[in-house]
């Protein structure tokens, strides 16, 4: 089926069953589906779809966004590279009037270890505080398989390229390794722990698991 919605005409799969109500379901490629009670009319579906036309709109408009961030990195002007989760083009990060790929990809590096060091110790101090913990010491790290990590003799590393993540998730890394200082797994008391400074930290984590591939150079 379809539906105008704003100047784009959006298609939809219908899916019909034993449910009581019309469900909508956007995957990570954009398809929609729609499930309705059997017998429900076309008229009725399209009804529903279009009550949830912002919506829709919206995250479409998120998922082609997404698809960008993906592509591979090019180091021109007007390359997209994420901070602090907001696209940026690289000219907006590091000065692009000279230098070669390589020369521009070692001072933007050396841009996103700045930033994230100075991102983490303007916002550990206050979950420090909170959590009446306090690390040996703090580093800031190249890693391909962590955003951070504790040791433990209670050294903290953070990866350098969660600049690139919006403050609200750097904030979750920080909290769930101040974490590790008190339970060193990941147990239910470490997760109530987490959850007791931040309720909503499975949002930070959908967005690491989503976006994480797109936090790269």
């Amino acid at each position: 089926m379809k539906i105008n919605i704003g100047d784009r005409i959006i298609e939809f799969h219908v899916q019909y069953g034993k449910g009581r109500k019309i469900l909508l379901h956007i995957d990570s490629t954009g398809f929609i589906t729609v499930k309705a009670p059997k017998n429900t009319e076309e008229e009725t579906i399209l009804e529903a779809v279009g009550r949830h036309a912002s919506y829709i709109a919206e995250k479409l408009d998120q998922l082609e966004k997404a698809k960008d961030l993906f592509k591979a990195k090019e180091y021109t002007e007007e390359g997209k590279f994420l901070y602090l989760g907001r696209p940026c083009s690289l000219r907006e990060l590091i000065g692009t009037d000279e230098g070669t790929e390589e020369e521009l990809r070692v001072r933007l590096k050396r841009f996103y270890f700045a930033s994230c060091r100075k991102v983490v110790e303007e916002r550990i101090g206050a979950y420090q505080k909170q959590l009446k913990v306090k690390p040996k010491s703090v580093e800031i790290v190249e890693s391909r398989t962590k955003w951070g990590s504790c040791s433990s003799d209670k050294k903290l590393t953070f990866n350098y390229l969660l600049a690139m993540a919006p403050p609200q998730v750097i904030d979750y890394v920080i909290v769930h390794e101040l974490c590790h200082l008190l339970h060193m797994n990941h147990d239910r008391s470490f997760w109530r722990r987490v959850g007791g400074v931040m309720p909503d930290y499975k949002e930070k984590e959908a967005y690491l698991a989503r976006f994480g591939g797109a936090m790269t150079m």
